[in-house]
Protein backbone atom coordinates (compact mmCIF):
# COMPACT_ATOMS: atom_id res chain seq x y z
CA UNK A 1 0.00 0.00 0.00
CA UNK A 2 2.79 2.43 0.84
CA UNK A 3 4.53 1.64 -2.40
CA UNK A 4 1.34 2.34 -4.38
CA UNK A 5 0.83 5.74 -2.71
CA UNK A 6 4.43 6.71 -3.32
CA UNK A 7 4.08 5.73 -6.95
CA UNK A 8 0.92 7.86 -7.34
CA UNK A 9 2.56 10.81 -5.61
CA UNK A 10 5.55 10.54 -7.90
CA UNK A 11 3.48 10.68 -11.10
CA UNK A 12 3.31 14.50 -11.48
CA UNK A 13 7.05 14.83 -11.18
CA UNK A 14 7.52 11.96 -13.63
CA UNK A 15 6.24 14.18 -16.50
CA UNK A 16 9.20 14.99 -18.75
CA UNK A 17 10.53 18.51 -18.41
CA UNK A 18 10.30 19.01 -22.15
CA UNK A 19 6.55 18.27 -22.12
CA UNK A 20 5.96 20.72 -19.27
CA UNK A 21 7.94 23.40 -21.13
CA UNK A 22 5.83 22.88 -24.27
CA UNK A 23 2.62 23.12 -22.24
CA UNK A 24 3.75 26.36 -20.60
CA UNK A 25 4.78 27.82 -23.97
CA UNK A 26 1.40 26.86 -25.42
CA UNK A 27 -0.37 28.53 -22.48
CA UNK A 28 1.67 31.72 -22.88
CA UNK A 29 0.95 31.75 -26.60
CA UNK A 30 -2.80 31.43 -26.01
CA UNK A 31 -2.71 34.22 -23.44
CA UNK A 32 -0.84 36.49 -25.86
CA UNK A 33 -3.31 35.69 -28.64
CA UNK A 34 -6.25 36.67 -26.43
CA UNK A 35 -4.47 39.85 -25.31
CA UNK A 36 -3.33 40.80 -28.82
CA UNK A 37 -6.47 42.79 -29.84
CA UNK A 38 -6.32 44.95 -26.70
CA UNK A 39 -2.56 45.38 -26.98
CA UNK A 40 -2.71 46.32 -30.67
CA UNK A 41 -5.57 48.74 -29.98
CA UNK A 42 -3.56 50.33 -27.18
CA UNK A 43 -0.56 50.83 -29.47
CA UNK A 44 -2.64 52.25 -32.34
CA UNK A 45 -5.02 54.51 -30.40
CA UNK A 46 -2.83 55.55 -27.45
CA UNK A 47 0.82 54.65 -27.84
CA UNK A 48 1.37 55.97 -31.36
CA UNK A 49 -0.67 59.21 -30.87
CA UNK A 50 1.22 59.91 -27.64
CA UNK A 51 4.62 59.47 -29.28
CA UNK A 52 3.54 61.45 -32.36
CA UNK A 53 2.22 64.29 -30.20
CA UNK A 54 5.49 64.43 -28.28
CA UNK A 55 7.44 64.57 -31.54
CA UNK A 56 5.24 67.25 -33.15
CA UNK A 57 5.55 69.39 -30.01
CA UNK A 58 9.18 70.03 -31.00
CA UNK A 59 8.29 70.99 -34.58
CA UNK A 60 6.55 73.68 -36.62
CA UNK A 61 3.73 71.81 -38.36
CA UNK A 62 0.64 73.11 -40.17
CA UNK A 63 -0.84 69.83 -41.46
CA UNK A 64 0.17 70.79 -45.02
CA UNK A 65 3.92 71.21 -45.12
CA UNK A 66 6.34 68.69 -43.62
CA UNK A 67 7.14 69.30 -39.93
CA UNK A 68 10.26 71.36 -39.20
CA UNK A 69 12.28 70.66 -36.07
CA UNK A 70 12.46 73.80 -33.87
CA UNK A 71 13.39 72.30 -30.51
CA UNK A 72 11.79 73.89 -27.43
CA UNK A 73 10.50 76.99 -29.24
CA UNK A 74 6.86 75.97 -28.79
CA UNK A 75 7.33 75.53 -25.04
CA UNK A 76 9.22 78.84 -24.75
CA UNK A 77 6.41 80.60 -26.61
CA UNK A 78 3.83 78.98 -24.38
CA UNK A 79 5.45 80.18 -21.15
CA UNK A 80 6.63 83.62 -22.28
CA UNK A 81 5.02 85.22 -25.32
CA UNK A 82 1.47 83.87 -25.43
CA UNK A 83 -0.90 85.96 -23.22
CA UNK A 84 -4.05 83.97 -23.99
CA UNK A 85 -2.39 80.80 -22.70
CA UNK A 86 -2.18 82.41 -19.27
CA UNK A 87 -5.83 83.43 -19.50
CA UNK A 88 -6.87 79.93 -20.54
CA UNK A 89 -4.70 78.38 -17.82
CA UNK A 90 -6.24 80.68 -15.19
CA UNK A 91 -9.78 79.81 -16.29
CA UNK A 92 -8.97 76.10 -16.22
CA UNK A 93 -7.31 76.37 -12.79
CA UNK A 94 -10.40 78.22 -11.52
CA UNK A 95 -12.58 75.39 -12.77
CA UNK A 96 -10.26 72.74 -11.31
CA UNK A 97 -10.58 74.26 -7.84
CA UNK A 98 -14.13 75.59 -7.71
CA UNK A 99 -15.81 73.06 -9.98
CA UNK A 100 -14.17 70.10 -8.22
CA UNK A 101 -15.19 71.27 -4.75
CA UNK A 102 -18.73 72.21 -5.76
CA UNK A 103 -19.31 69.04 -7.79
CA UNK A 104 -18.13 66.65 -5.05
CA UNK A 105 -19.89 68.53 -2.22
CA UNK A 106 -23.13 68.82 -4.21
CA UNK A 107 -23.10 65.13 -5.16
CA UNK A 108 -22.34 64.17 -1.55
CA UNK A 109 -25.16 66.39 -0.25
CA UNK A 110 -27.74 65.00 -2.69
CA UNK A 111 -26.63 61.43 -2.02
CA UNK A 112 -26.87 62.01 1.76
CA UNK A 113 -30.43 63.30 1.42
CA UNK A 114 -31.49 60.38 -0.79
CA UNK A 115 -29.90 57.84 1.57
CA UNK A 116 -32.16 59.11 4.41
CA UNK A 117 -35.42 58.95 2.45
CA UNK A 118 -37.97 56.36 3.48
CA UNK A 119 -40.37 56.48 0.53
CA UNK A 120 -40.02 57.38 -3.13
CA UNK A 121 -36.29 56.65 -3.15
CA UNK A 122 -36.31 55.14 -6.63
CA UNK A 123 -38.17 58.09 -8.17
CA UNK A 124 -35.96 60.73 -6.53
CA UNK A 125 -32.80 58.84 -7.46
CA UNK A 126 -33.94 58.60 -11.07
CA UNK A 127 -34.84 62.29 -11.26
CA UNK A 128 -31.44 63.27 -9.84
CA UNK A 129 -29.60 61.01 -12.28
CA UNK A 130 -31.49 61.97 -15.45
CA UNK A 131 -29.57 65.27 -16.05
CA UNK A 132 -26.36 63.24 -16.41
CA UNK A 133 -27.85 61.63 -19.53
CA UNK A 134 -28.39 64.96 -21.31
CA UNK A 135 -25.92 65.67 -24.15
CA UNK A 136 -23.45 68.37 -23.04
CA UNK A 137 -24.20 70.68 -25.99
CA UNK A 138 -27.97 70.46 -25.53
CA UNK A 139 -27.70 70.90 -21.75
CA UNK A 140 -25.52 73.99 -22.19
CA UNK A 141 -27.92 75.59 -24.68
CA UNK A 142 -30.79 74.91 -22.28
CA UNK A 143 -28.88 76.55 -19.43
CA UNK A 144 -28.03 79.58 -21.56
CA UNK A 145 -31.76 79.97 -22.24
CA UNK A 146 -32.74 79.47 -18.59
CA UNK A 147 -30.19 82.04 -17.42
CA UNK A 148 -30.87 84.55 -20.19
CA UNK A 149 -30.70 87.98 -18.52
CA UNK A 150 -33.73 89.38 -20.41
CA UNK A 151 -36.34 86.62 -20.69
CA UNK A 152 -34.82 83.65 -18.85
CA UNK A 153 -37.04 81.92 -16.26
CA UNK A 154 -34.31 82.08 -13.60
CA UNK A 155 -33.99 85.87 -13.67
CA UNK A 156 -37.77 86.28 -13.83
CA UNK A 157 -38.17 84.20 -10.70
CA UNK A 158 -35.40 86.11 -8.94
CA UNK A 159 -37.10 89.40 -9.89
CA UNK A 160 -40.30 88.21 -8.22
CA UNK A 161 -38.47 87.75 -4.91
CA UNK A 162 -36.60 91.04 -5.26
CA UNK A 163 -33.16 89.69 -6.28
CA UNK A 164 -31.13 91.01 -9.19
CA UNK A 165 -30.20 87.93 -11.20
CA UNK A 166 -27.34 89.46 -13.17
CA UNK A 167 -26.18 88.75 -16.70
CA UNK A 168 -24.89 85.18 -16.09
CA UNK A 169 -23.32 83.89 -19.35
CA UNK A 170 -23.10 87.46 -20.70
CA UNK A 171 -21.03 88.67 -17.73
CA UNK A 172 -17.30 87.75 -17.53
CA UNK A 173 -17.52 87.60 -13.74
CA UNK A 174 -20.50 85.20 -13.71
CA UNK A 175 -19.90 82.99 -16.74
CA UNK A 176 -17.66 80.50 -14.92
CA UNK A 177 -20.02 80.24 -11.90
CA UNK A 178 -22.85 79.61 -14.37
CA UNK A 179 -20.83 76.83 -16.00
CA UNK A 180 -20.19 75.41 -12.52
CA UNK A 181 -23.95 75.33 -11.86
CA UNK A 182 -24.38 73.50 -15.17
CA UNK A 183 -21.84 70.85 -14.19
CA UNK A 184 -23.38 70.46 -10.72
CA UNK A 185 -26.79 69.94 -12.30
CA UNK A 186 -25.38 67.11 -14.42
CA UNK A 187 -23.38 65.39 -11.65
CA UNK A 188 -25.87 62.54 -11.24
CA UNK A 189 -23.30 59.90 -12.18
CA UNK A 190 -21.01 60.87 -9.29
CA UNK A 191 -24.03 61.14 -7.01
CA UNK A 192 -25.02 57.53 -7.72
CA UNK A 193 -21.48 56.33 -6.93
CA UNK A 194 -21.39 58.23 -3.62
CA UNK A 195 -24.90 57.02 -2.78
CA UNK A 196 -23.79 53.41 -3.19
CA UNK A 197 -20.87 54.08 -0.83
CA UNK A 198 -23.16 55.71 1.76
CA UNK A 199 -25.55 52.75 1.71
CA UNK A 200 -22.58 50.44 2.24
CA UNK A 201 -21.55 52.10 5.53
CA UNK A 202 -22.33 49.60 8.36
CA UNK A 203 -25.39 50.70 10.33
CA UNK A 204 -23.89 49.15 13.48
CA UNK A 205 -21.27 51.90 13.59
CA UNK A 206 -23.93 54.62 13.60
CA UNK A 207 -25.95 52.78 16.25
CA UNK A 208 -22.91 52.39 18.49
CA UNK A 209 -22.02 56.06 18.08
CA UNK A 210 -25.62 57.07 18.90
CA UNK A 211 -25.51 55.05 22.09
CA UNK A 212 -22.29 56.86 23.00
CA UNK A 213 -24.06 60.20 22.59
CA UNK A 214 -22.71 61.26 19.19
CA UNK A 215 -24.99 63.58 17.23
CA UNK A 216 -25.69 63.49 13.48
CA UNK A 217 -22.84 65.89 12.64
CA UNK A 218 -20.25 63.95 14.66
CA UNK A 219 -21.45 60.65 13.21
CA UNK A 220 -21.18 62.04 9.68
CA UNK A 221 -17.71 63.51 10.31
CA UNK A 222 -16.15 60.59 12.22
CA UNK A 223 -17.96 57.59 10.70
CA UNK A 224 -19.49 58.37 7.29
CA UNK A 225 -16.68 60.43 5.79
CA UNK A 226 -13.82 58.04 6.76
CA UNK A 227 -15.86 55.09 5.47
CA UNK A 228 -16.45 56.64 2.04
CA UNK A 229 -13.10 58.46 1.75
CA UNK A 230 -11.83 56.22 -1.12
CA UNK A 231 -14.98 57.01 -3.12
CA UNK A 232 -14.62 60.73 -2.39
CA UNK A 233 -11.00 60.62 -3.55
CA UNK A 234 -12.17 58.93 -6.74
CA UNK A 235 -14.72 61.71 -7.20
CA UNK A 236 -12.03 64.35 -6.69
CA UNK A 237 -9.73 62.70 -9.24
CA UNK A 238 -12.59 62.33 -11.70
CA UNK A 239 -13.66 65.95 -11.23
CA UNK A 240 -10.12 67.32 -11.66
CA UNK A 241 -9.61 65.41 -14.90
CA UNK A 242 -13.05 66.54 -16.06
CA UNK A 243 -12.17 70.19 -15.33
CA UNK A 244 -8.79 69.91 -17.06
CA UNK A 245 -10.57 68.64 -20.18
CA UNK A 246 -13.47 71.11 -20.00
CA UNK A 247 -14.31 71.88 -23.63
CA UNK A 248 -17.80 71.34 -25.01
CA UNK A 249 -19.75 73.35 -22.44
CA UNK A 250 -17.30 76.26 -22.62
CA UNK A 251 -17.41 76.44 -26.43
CA UNK A 252 -21.20 76.19 -26.64
CA UNK A 253 -21.76 78.70 -23.82
CA UNK A 254 -19.34 81.23 -25.32
CA UNK A 255 -20.82 80.84 -28.78
CA UNK A 256 -24.42 81.14 -27.55
CA UNK A 257 -23.61 84.10 -25.29
CA UNK A 258 -22.10 85.91 -28.29
CA UNK A 259 -25.28 85.33 -30.31
CA UNK A 260 -23.84 82.66 -32.63
CA UNK A 261 -25.62 79.33 -32.98
CA UNK A 262 -22.72 77.88 -34.97
CA UNK A 263 -20.28 76.33 -32.51
CA UNK A 264 -17.67 76.03 -35.26
CA UNK A 265 -18.15 79.64 -36.36
CA UNK A 266 -15.75 82.53 -36.17
CA UNK A 267 -12.84 82.46 -33.75
CA UNK A 268 -14.03 85.68 -32.09
CA UNK A 269 -17.02 83.85 -30.62
CA UNK A 270 -14.90 81.33 -28.71
CA UNK A 271 -14.24 82.39 -25.13
CA UNK A 272 -17.02 84.99 -24.96
CA UNK A 273 -17.64 87.06 -22.98
CA UNK A 274 -14.15 88.61 -22.87
CA UNK A 275 -12.33 85.24 -22.86
CA UNK A 276 -13.95 84.26 -19.54
CA UNK A 277 -14.97 80.86 -20.98
CA UNK A 278 -11.67 80.32 -22.79
CA UNK A 279 -10.34 77.17 -21.17
CA UNK A 280 -7.00 75.51 -21.88
CA UNK A 281 -8.48 72.74 -24.11
CA UNK A 282 -10.48 75.34 -26.04
CA UNK A 283 -7.37 77.40 -26.80
CA UNK A 284 -5.55 74.20 -27.75
CA UNK A 285 -8.32 73.48 -30.25
CA UNK A 286 -8.15 77.01 -31.65
CA UNK A 287 -4.38 76.81 -32.15
CA UNK A 288 -4.51 73.39 -33.79
CA UNK A 289 -7.64 73.51 -35.93
CA UNK A 290 -8.25 77.23 -36.52
CA UNK A 291 -4.72 78.61 -36.85
CA UNK A 292 -3.21 75.26 -37.93
CA UNK A 293 -0.35 75.61 -35.43
CA UNK A 294 -0.36 71.89 -34.89
CA UNK A 295 3.14 71.79 -33.38
CA UNK A 296 2.21 74.43 -30.81
CA UNK A 297 -1.07 72.64 -30.07
CA UNK A 298 0.86 69.40 -29.56
CA UNK A 299 3.09 71.15 -27.02
CA UNK A 300 -0.01 72.37 -25.20
CA UNK A 301 -1.39 68.81 -25.26
CA UNK A 302 1.82 67.41 -23.78
CA UNK A 303 1.69 69.93 -20.94
CA UNK A 304 -1.97 69.13 -20.29
CA UNK A 305 -1.15 65.41 -20.19
CA UNK A 306 1.68 65.95 -17.70
CA UNK A 307 -0.49 68.09 -15.41
CA UNK A 308 -3.35 65.56 -15.53
CA UNK A 309 -0.94 62.70 -14.86
CA UNK A 310 0.61 64.62 -11.96
CA UNK A 311 -2.74 65.35 -10.29
CA UNK A 312 -3.85 61.76 -10.75
CA UNK A 313 -0.59 60.30 -9.40
CA UNK A 314 -0.70 62.49 -6.28
CA UNK A 315 -4.31 61.68 -5.50
CA UNK A 316 -3.91 57.94 -6.19
CA UNK A 317 -0.91 57.90 -3.87
CA UNK A 318 -2.98 59.62 -1.21
CA UNK A 319 -5.76 57.08 -1.80
CA UNK A 320 -3.37 54.18 -1.24
CA UNK A 321 -1.98 55.84 1.87
CA UNK A 322 -5.49 56.24 3.26
CA UNK A 323 -6.31 52.61 2.48
CA UNK A 324 -3.17 51.40 4.27
CA UNK A 325 -4.02 53.52 7.32
CA UNK A 326 -7.51 52.04 7.44
CA UNK A 327 -6.12 48.52 7.20
CA UNK A 328 -3.67 49.26 10.01
CA UNK A 329 -6.47 50.68 12.14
Amino acid sequence: MTTTLETKAAKPSSVPKRVRTRAQARTRRNVLLFMAPAFIGFLIFFGYPLIATLYYSFTRYDLINPPQWIGFDNYVRMFSTEPLVRTAAYNTLWLVIVLTVCRVVFALGVASVISRLKTGVGLVRTLCYLPALAPPAAATLAFVFLFNPEFGPVNRFLDLVGIDGGLWFNDPAMSKPALTLLVMWGSGELMIIILAALLDVPAELHEAASLDGAGPVRRFWHITLPSISPVLLFGIVNSIIFALQFFTQAVVAGSAAAGSADVAGNTKYIGAPQNSTLTYPVWLYVQGFRYFNMGYAAAMAVLLFLVSFGFTAILVRQMRKTAHQEEGA
